[in-house]
C-alpha cells in the first residue's frame, strides 16, 4: 500500500489528476478539430473549461442558454468564499442545496439592489483611501459584485482601485492591511519556489503580475507594501479586459527594502533588512520564471511591474525571447504614449517622423516610449538612424549628448552631437521640439516658461505630462490649456478635471493610462497562446487605440477613447492581436479559429451571477424498483 505524505492528500491528488486529465482530453479534442461545430463546441468549450477553478465547475444547460455552477463546498465555505458568494442573491433552492439556509437573512435580492447598497456605502466614505479599503473589502467578500460595481462606472472607480489612489494605498498598506491577497515570495525561499507556488489554490493561471516593490509609481522603494500594485493591476485585467480573476495571480518578490522609514515602521509587513542584490537576486528571478512556467505553462503571461531601472531593462532583455513576458512600465507606457501621439497627428496634420520629441526623464518609461516612437517612424519610411536623431532626452544631469560620462547602454542610443545643457528650459529653446513628454516624476517640471516657449514655437504644441501619481505630474491640464490659450495638445498619466477656457470652450484632458493597453494585450496574448510578446504587438495596440479616437473626441481635447468605452477598446485590441499573431505565425493555439472575435468573446468574464444547481435526473421507472424480500 502506498501512503501519500506531506501536504498533498489523496483527495487533492485525485482531484488534480482528474483536472489535468479533463484539460488534456478537451485540448486534444479541440486541437484535432473534433465535431462539426468546431468554434461553438471546441473553442467555446475551451473558454468554459478555463473558467473552472478548484472551487467549482461550470456546466451549460442543454439549450446552452444558462451556465450552472457545481461545487462540493457547503455552508460557511460557500458564503465566505469570494468566488462563490452571492450574498442575499442566493435563491431559496440554492440556499437549501448548499446548506446555507438560515445563514443568510430571509431576504432575496437582485444584484442591482446589491450594487445600490455598495454605492450608498461608498458615498459616505470620507476620503479616497477609505473608498479604496471599502472596495478591496468587497473584493474579498463577493468577487462578482466587486467587478459589477467597477464596470458600472469604470471612469469613477478606476482612480480608486488604481492610480492615483493606489499609490497612497501602497504607502499606507501596513495600516490598511486586512486580508492577504496574492503570493508573497521572499529571497529566503530560493530553491523552494515550485513548492511555494503549490500553495496557490488555483491551477489554471494565465496571467501573473510580479513586482519587487523597488520603484512603485513615482514613490520609490515601498518594499512589500508594493503588493497593492499587482493586486490593482489584475483587478483592471478583469474589469477592463475581461480576464477571469481566478486565472490571475499577483506576486510580490520580497528581497528587502532600502527604505529606512519602512524598516523602522512597526506595521511594515515585509522583510526587515536591506535589499539583496547581485547573484542571489538573479537566481531568485531565474527560479521564479522557471517555476511559474513549469506549473502553468510556457504561454502563461508574466508581467513585470515597478522594478527599478537597474533591473527593469536587463530583466526584460533577458527573458523577453524565452518567456511570455513584458514590462508594463516600459512597453505598456510606450504603447499608450505612442497611441496619444498618433491621435495627435490628426490635429497637427502631419506624420510622426515630421516631429522632434524631447523627453524630461530617461528612465524605463522614456526608453520604452522612445523605442516605440522610433519604430513607428521607421514604419513611415524614415531610416532608423534618422528616427533616433529626432528624439532627445534630458535626465537629472542635463541633456543626453555624445561624450557625456557614465551613459548607460540604453541612453547612448539617444545621445546626439550637441553642446551639454543642464536645464530642460534651455533644451526647449535650443532644440525647438514639437512635443515634450514628461516621465521623470518631477512635479512642475514643465514650468510656465517652458509651456510658453512650446506655444511660441508651435501652432499646436504637444505636451504630455505622464508621471504618476497626480502629485508628480509635470504640469496640470489647466496650466497647459490656459498658457497655450487652448492650443496645447495635452495628455497626462493621472486624471485631471475638464478645463473651461475664457472663450467658453470646455476641454477634457486625455489620460494616457496604461489601462488602455495591458488588459487588451493580456486578453489577446492569452486567447491565442502567444509564447513571446514582441514590440510589434505594442505598436499594433497603439495604432488600434488611436484609430478608436473619434473626431468628436479630438475636438473636446481627448487623445484617447473615453474611459467609459475601455472594455470595448480592450476587446478590439485583443482581436487585433489575435489576428496579428496568426498572420505572423506567433500563435500556438491551433487549428486557427475562423471567427477570432467569437474566440475572444468566449473568454471574457461575466459579472452576472451563475445559478448553483445539483445535476439531478431520473432513471427509467422500472430500473428504480426497490428490491425486497421476506425475512
Amino acid at each position: 500500500m502506498t501512503v501519500l505524505t506531506g501536504s498533498l492528500s489523496l483527495r487533492c491528488f485525485t482531484t488534480l489528476l482528474c483536472t489535468r486529465y479533463r484539460r488534456i482530453h478537451l485540448l486534444s479534442a479541440t486541437s484535432a478539430g473534433v465535431g462539426p461545430h468546431y468554434l461553438k463546441g471546441g473553442n467555446m468549450a475551451r473558454g468554459l473549461v478555463k473558467r473552472e477553478s478548484v472551487e467549482s465547475e461550470m456546466h451549460k444547460s442543454e439549450d446552452q442558454s444558462k451556465t450552472f455552477v457545481y461545487t462540493k463546498k457547503r455552508g460557511y465555505d460557500v458564503t465566505r468564499n469570494p468566488h462563490l458568494n452571492k450574498g442575499m442573491a442566493f435563491s431559496l433552492e440554492e440556499r437549501l442545496q448548499l446548506g446555507i439556509h438560515g445563514l443568510l437573512p430571509p431576504c432575496f435580492l437582485s444584484q442591482d439592489v446589491q450594487v445600490l447598497r455598495v454605492l450608498r456605502n461608498y458615498e459616505i466614505k470620507k476620503d479616497d483611501l477609505d473608498r479604496y479599503v471599502y472596495l478591496m473589502g468587497l473584493q474579498d467578500r463577493n468577487e462578482k459584485l466587486f467587478y459589477r460595481v467597477l464596470t458600472s462606472d469604470i471612469e469613477r472607480f478606476m482612480p480608486i482601485v488604481y492610480t492615483p489612489t493606489v499609490g497612497l494605498a501602497c504607502q499606507m498598506y501596513g495600516l490598511t492591511f486586512r486580508r492577504p491577497r496574492g503570493l508573497f515570495i521572499t529571497i529566503h525561499d530560493r530553491t523552494h519556489l515550485s513548492t511555494l507556488l503549490q500553495s496557490w489554490p488555483e491551477k489554471d493561471i494565465r496571467a501573473v503580475v510580479v513586482t519587487d516593490g523597488e520603484r512603485i509609481l513615482g514613490l520609490g522603494d515601498l518594499g512589500c507594501y508594493g503588493m497593492g500594485i499587482p493586486v490593482g493591476k489584475l483587478a483592471l485585467y478583469t474589469a477592463c479586459g475581461g480576464m477571469p480573476p481566478q486565472q490571475c495571480l499577483p506576486v510580490m518578490l520580497d528581497v528587502g527594502t532600502d527604505n529606512e522609514e519602512l524598516l523602522k515602521d512597526p506595521l511594515y509587513i515585509g522583510l526587515r533588512h536591506k535589499r539583496v542584490r547581485g547573484q542571489a537576486y538573479d537566481e531568485l528571478l531565474e527560479e521564479f520564471m522557471k517555476a511559474v512556467t513549469d506549473r502553468y505553462g510556457m504561454d502563461c503571461l508574466i508581467q513585470f511591474e515597478d522594478f527599478a531601472n537597474i533591473n527593469a531593462f536587463r530583466l526584460l532583455n533577458k527573458y523577453r525571447n524565452s518567456y511570455c513576458t513584458f514590462n508594463d512600465d516600459i512597453q505598456g507606457t510606450a504603447a499608450v504614449a505612442v497611441a496619444g501621439l498618433l491621435a495627435a497627428l490628426r490635429i497637427t496634420k502631419n506624420r510622426l517622423s515630421d516631429h522632434t520629441i524631447l523627453f524630461q526623464g530617461a528612465g524605463e518609461a522614456a526608453m520604452g516610449i522612445a523605442d516605440l516612437i522610433a519604430m513607428a517612424m521607421e514604419k513611415e519610411g524614415l531610416p532608423k538612424d534618422q528616427c533616433l536623431r529626432k528624439i532627445w532626452m534630458v535626465d537629472s544631469k542635463g541633456l543626453i549628448v555624445k561624450g557625456r560620462d557614465h551613459l548607460t547602454h540604453e541612453k547612448e542610443k539617444f545621445a546626439h552631437e550637441h553642446a551639454q545643457m543642464k536645464k530642460l528650459e534651455d533644451a526647449v529653446k535650443e532644440l525647438k521640439p514639437t512635443a515634450i513628454i514628461g516621465v521623470a516624476a518631477i512635479a512642475g517640471a514643465f514650468t510656465e516658461q517652458i509651456i510658453r516657449d512650446m506655444a511660441s514655437l508651435n501652432d499646436r504644441p504637444i505636451i504630455f505630462a505622464l508621471s504618476n501619481p497626480t502629485s508628480k505630474a509635470e504640469c496640470t491640464a489647466e496650466q497647459c490649456y490656459t498658457i497655450t490659450e487652448g492650443r496645447g495638445i495635452f495628455a497626462s498619466g493621472s486624471p485631471f478635471d475638464p478645463v473651461t477656457l475664457p472663450d467658453g470652450r470646455k476641454l477634457y484632458p486625455g489620460q494616457g493610462n496604461n489601462a488602455y493597453v495591458f488588459p487588451g494585450v493580456a486578453l489577446g496574448v492569452s486567447a491565442c497562446a502567444i509564447r513571446h510578446i514582441t514590440d510589434d504587438i505594442f505598436l499594433t495596440t497603439a495604432e488600434t487605440i488611436a484609430d478608436l479616437v473619434t473626431e468628436k473626441d479630438l475636438s473636446e481635447g481627448r487623445l484617447y477613447p473615453p474611459l467609459t468605452t475601455i472594455q470595448d477598446v480592450s476587446f478590439k485590441i485583443a482581436v487585433k492581436i489575435v489576428e496579428f499573431a496568426y498572420k505572423h505565425k506567433m500563435a500556438t493555439l491551433y487549428p486557427e479559429p475562423a471567427d477570432k472575435e467569437a474566440l475572444v468573446r468566449s473568454l471574457i468574464y461575466s459579472t452576472d451571477y451563475e445559478e448553483f444547481a445539483v445535476d439531478s435526473y431520473r432513471w427509467p421507472q422500472d430500473t428504480m424498483t426497490i428490491q425486497s424480500c421476506k425475512l
